[in-house]
C-alpha cells in the first residue's frame, strides 16, 4: 500500500516518539544538561512571536512575524494597536495579558540581577504589553477596554494575524457595565511593571503608576464581574470563574508594594479574603497574593502581614508531595498535574511563586512546617527545579516542552502564524478558511519555529501526541512563558541546587 507524504510523515512521528518512549526505560542513558540561560533567553523571544501592532523591523527577532492589527481600536474610535495575542490564535484578551505583564514584571524585580543580557529582553517584552494597557487604560475617561477582536469569529479561522478580516471588535467595561476583575488586574500589570523601570525610565514608571492607581480606583468603585458584563465575548475563553475579589486584593497587593500607601492595606483588610487555594494562574491571583504580601513579614519583619506569611504557606503544603496536606497530583514522571487543558500553565506559574518563595526564606534562614514535615529553602528550589527540568526534557519521553530548545520539541503547535507559510513565502492571504485543510490538519511540522514558546504540556501518563488539532496539550500562551522566566533565571543565575 503506498502512504501518501502527510500519512508516511505521521506515522514517522509516531516511531520517533515510540523511540524516544522505549529509550526513556533505559537508565544508563544519560540526559543531557539542562542550558538555562539558553532557555530563558528564548522563554523571553518567545514574546515576539505573540506581537501584535507594529513591528520594529530592527528589533524583530522572530522574521516571520511582521505587523497586524494596526486599526485595532479604530470601531471604537480609538487607538488600540499594540499588545499581545494570547495564545495560539488572534484575538488580544485583556485579562490574561495582565497578568502575563504582572507575572513577568515579577519575576523581573525578583531575578532581574540574573537574568544578564535578557534584562532588557524582558523589560522590551514588558513594555510592549504596558504601552497598549495604558492605551486602554487612558483613551476614554471612565472607560476601560479590555480586549479587541471577536473570539467566536476568530477561532473559526485558520489564517496569519497578518491576513486577518475578522471583525476586531472592541470590548469595554465602565460604571455600568464593570469588571472589578479584569480592572484589578490590569492595575496590578501597570503597578509591577512600574517598579521595572522604576530607574531606567523614572517618567514612564511614573506614567504607570499613575494610571494603576486610577485603574484600581475603577476596580474598587464599581464593583462586578466581567463575564457579567461582556459574556460570550470573554467566556468561555476567559471567564472570571474564581470571581472578582482575589483581583481586588492582588491588585492591591502590587499597589501597596509600589507605593507603600498603608491605604491599600487597609483595603486589603477590609476584604477579609481568606480562601485557601491549592492552585495559581491567570483567573486565580489568591496564592500569588499571599507569597507577595508574605515578602513583607518575611524580608520586612513586619508583623502586619503574618496572616499572609501562613496563608502563602499552607499554599505550598497543598503542592508539595510528601506534605501531609498535599491535594496535588503528580504522573508517574514527576510532573504536577493540575489539570487537563493547559496543564503547564499551572505547573510554571505555581513553581514560580515556589521559587520565589525558597528565595524569601534562604533570605532570612526560615522553614515552612508541613504538619511534622519541616521544608527548607533548599526543598523547595529543588521541587522548583524538578518541574523546570521537566519541562525542559527530564521527562519520560525525554522531550522539551519548549519549541526550539533541546533535540525534542513540539513540531506541530497549536498556532495559527506558527503552522502557515510566512508573507515573506507565501504573499497571497489564506483567507479565513483557506488554511483548515493544507496547514492545520496536516501532519507536516509547523514551517515556523516559535522558539521559546512552551506548550499545553503532557497528559496525566506523561504522553504528549504533538497533534496541531489538539489545544490542550499542543497551544503555547504567553502566561505560561511569563512563569516559567523566573525560575529559569533563579537557575540560569545560581550555581547551588
Amino acid at each position: 500500500m503506498q502512504m501518501g507524504k502527510a500519512t508516511l510523515v505521521a506515522w514517522l512521528s509516531i516511531l520517533v516518539l515510540v523511540g524516544i518512549s522505549s529509550s526513556s526505560s533505559n537508565t544508563s542513558v544519560k540526559a543531557e544538561p539542562i542550558n538555562y540561560k539558553d532557555a530563558l533567553a528564548k522563554s523571553i523571544l518567545f514574546f515576539q512571536g505573540q506581537r501584535s501592532g507594529s513591528l520594529p523591523a530592527a528589533a524583530q527577532q522572530i522574521r516571520w512575524r511582521t505587523s497586524s492589527g494596526l486599526y485595532d481600536g479604530r470601531l471604537a474610535h480609538v487607538d488600540l494597536s499594540g499588545g499581545y495575542y494570547d495564545a495560539g490564535d488572534n484575538v488580544k484578551f485583556n485579562f490574561p495579558m495582565a497578568f502575563t505583564t504582572t507575572i513577568l514584571s515579577w519575576n523581573t524585580l525578583e531575578y532581574g540581577k540574573r537574568m544578564g543580557p535578557q534584562l532588557e529582553n524582558a523589560r522590551a517584552a514588558i513594555r510592549w504589553a504596558t504601552d497598549y494597557l495604558l492605551k486602554c487604560a487612558r483613551a476614554t475617561p471612565g472607560r476601560l477596554y479590555v480586549g479587541v477582536g471577536d473570539p467566536n469569529a476568530d477561532h473559526k479561522c485558520w489564517e496569519r494575524p497578518e491576513d486577518m478580516n475578522t471583525a476586531r471588535s472592541v470590548y469595554s467595561v465602565s460604571p455600568s457595565n464593570p469588571g472589578s476583575d479584569v480592572a484589578g488586574e490590569t492595575a496590578a500589570a501597570l503597578a509591577a511593571a512600574s517598579m521595572v523601570f522604576r530607574r531606567v525610565d523614572p517618567h514612564y514608571s511614573k506614567l504607570l503608576l499613575s494610571t494603576a492607581k486610577k485603574v484600581m480606583q475603577f476596580a474598587i468603585q464599581y464593583r462586578g464581574s466581567y463575564s457579567d458584563s461582556l459574556g460570550s465575548a470573554v467566556c468561555p475563553f476567559y471567564c472570571s470563574y474564581s470571581g472578582y475579589k482575589d483581583e481586588l486584593l492582588w491588585g492591591a497587593a502590587w499597589l501597596l508594594r509600589a507605593t507603600n500607601d498603608f491605604t491599600y492595606f487597609n483595603f486589603i483588610k477590609s476584604l477579609g479574603a481568606s480562601d485557601s487555594p491549592d492552585i495559581f494562574s491567570w483567573d486565580n491571583k489568591y496564592a500569588g497574593a499571599y507569597v507577595l504580601l508574605s515578602r513583607r513579614a518575611l524580608l520586612n519583619r513586619d508583623n502586619n502581614f503574618m496572616p499572609f506569611k501562613q496563608q502563602a504557606e499552607q499554599f505550598i503544603c497543598r503542592i508539595l508531595p510528601n506534605s501531609p496536606t498535599s491535594s496535588t497530583q503528580y504522573t508517574q514522571g514527576g510532573l504536577m498535574y493540575k489539570l487537563p487543558a493547559s496543564n503547564l500553565q499551572y505547573v510554571t506559574a505555581i513553581t514560580s511563586l515556589i521559587s520565589t518563595y525558597s528565595k524569601y526564606i534562604a533570605v532570612t534562614k526560615q522553614t515552612v512546617n508541613c504538619g511534622n514535615l519541616v521544608v527548607s529553602s533548599r526543598t523547595l528550589r529543588n521541587f522548583a527545579k524538578r518541574q523546570v527540568d521537566y519541562i525542559l526534557g527530564v521527562n519520560p519521553l525525554k522531550m522539551s516542552y519548549m519549541v526550539g530548545y533541546g533535540p525534542y520539541y513540539p513540531k506541530r503547535i497549536h498556532h495559527r502564524g506558527s503552522s502557515l507559510p510566512s508573507l515573506a513565502r507565501h504573499p497571497q492571504s489564506f483567507g479565513c478558511e483557506g488554511g483548515f485543510q493544507t496547514f492545520f490538519y496536516s501532519a507536516n511540522p509547523n514551517p515556523n519555529i516559535l522558539t521559546g514558546a512552551v506548550v499545553g504540556g503532557p497528559n496525566q501518563n506523561d504522553g504528549y501526541p504533538d497533534d496541531r488539532s489538539d489545544y490542550s496539550h499542543s497551544e503555547p500562551a504567553t502566561y505560561i512563558n511569563a512563569a516559567i522566566v523566573g525560575p529559569l533565571a533563579y537557575f540560569a543565575g545560581s550555581s547551588k541546587f
